[in-house]
């Protein structure tokens, strides 16, 4: 199912820009980070949440729809809350000024990697999902022009038209100049390994721009047991979907076709590098069902197609083994703001218990080299 709103860029940016005016004086913005003394630690945050009031006054259009969908449950606490409350996080992700500006400041934090929060544009018909898209991007870039030693942005597409999708890829890079891609994870229940879905991975791969891949609940067919006890979200559901989604790139070979392909995966990269020993021995190529066609061991495609972000994983234990596991060129820090509080990302990765060369690359070398960050 998608929803189809005639005149949805339109019609509802007083909704959002109503939240707008509640942003000054958030919580988090009211903590100071210590200075630490020594050698300063330059940190970019490199998956941090935002939106736009055009899509966001579209997503409330969809909070009053009947659509069972299993995002709706996220989308209607957001979108959806009761006259006179104030909106969870909804202030916070419409302000790409001064009140996220402030609680950067008070953290020590030196810029954030702009994304469109999730679902995106995905849960909208081909047309809405196309124009919300060159909406978003234009504001991100905006964003960006504004605070340029602040702010990089990713840029979001609509998957489910994909001719359309690459022909904005190719603006948001090329005219925009953002810093790559975003997407949320499945469309209309459908993964990236569907040969219909390969012209966006052609055209990331050919742009040389990183292609997040952003959780979302997880696709119809696997909802079921993810209905009860809220595990749809980020407890669980949300790994358990884009981990998938890798898997099935990786299995399916479709990464053969695409071996410059540079793919992130947030949240200590959805626990895949934990599972790679055995997903290389289940894995492997000319092993169990006939269908597979991967070429590499799934840690072969790992190491070549994949970075991951630390976003809302805050342990020392599992950012060590992420490291020796895969490489620190391939793990990049990030806060998962505003879902996730900035004082204990920064103190977290300050305190890692890492050599200073490591820190520097986790911290901000790797977000500048792997998504064109020069400032």
């Amino acid at each position: 199912m998608t929803i189809d709103r005639r005149e949805m860029l339109g019609a509802m940016t007083a909704v959002a820009a109503g939240a707008v005016a509640g942003v000054a004086g958030v919580a988090e913005g009211a903590t100071t980070q210590p200075k630490k003394s020594g050698t300063r630690l330059k940190k970019i945050a490199t998956e941090e949440a935002c939106s736009v009031p055009e899509v966001a006054a579209a997503l409330r259009e969809v909070a009053h729809t009947t659509w069972t969908n299993l995002d709706m449950l996220l989308v209607n606490a957001i979108y959806n809350a009761p006259a006179g409350t104030r909106a969870p996080f909804l202030p916070e992700l419409l302000d790409i000024d001064a009140g996220r500006l402030k609680v950067m400041d008070d953290n020590d934090v030196d810029m954030h990697l702009l994304s469109l929060t999730a679902p995106g544009v995905q849960m909208f018909d081909a047309d809405t999902g196309t124009a919300l898209a060159t909406v978003a991007n234009d504001a991100l870039a905006e964003a960006v022009k504004k605070h340029p030693t602040r702010y990089s942005a990713l840029a979001t597409f609509a998957p489910q038209d994909p001719k359309r999708a690459v022909k904005e890829m190719e603006r948001a890079i090329n005219s925009l100049k953002m810093n790559g891609f975003i997407i949320n994870s499945h469309t209309n229940n459908e993964y990236l390994d569907l040969p219909k879905f390969w012209p966006i991975l052609e055209a990331a791969e050919a742009l040389d721009a990183a292609l997040y891949i952003h959780p979302r609940a997880p696709s119809d067919g696997m909802a079921a047991p993810f209905r009860d006890y809220r595990l749809e979200t980020a407890a669980w559901g949300y790994g358990v979907e884009v981990a998938t989604h890798a898997v099935r790139l990786m299995l399916s070979g479709t990464l053969d076709h695409f071996p410059k392909l540079k793919i992130v995966l947030g949240h200590m990269g959805e626990a895949v590098p934990f599972w790679l020993w055995r997903l290389d021995f289940m894995g492997r190529p000319g092993f169990g069902n006939n269908m597979r066609t991967n070429k590499l061991k799934p840690s072969e495609y790992f190491r070549q197609n994949f970075v991951i972000t630390t976003s809302g994983v805050e342990d020392h234990l599992a950012l060590r083994y992420s490291i020796d596991r895969i490489g620190v060129d391939s793990v990049l820090w990030a806060i998962d703001y505003p879902y996730q509080p900035t004082t204990p990302a920064v103190k977290f990765i300050e305190s890692a218990p890492i050599p200073d060369a490591d820190k520097q690359k986790v911290a901000h070398g790797n977000a500048e080299r792997i998504f064109h960050i020069n400032v």
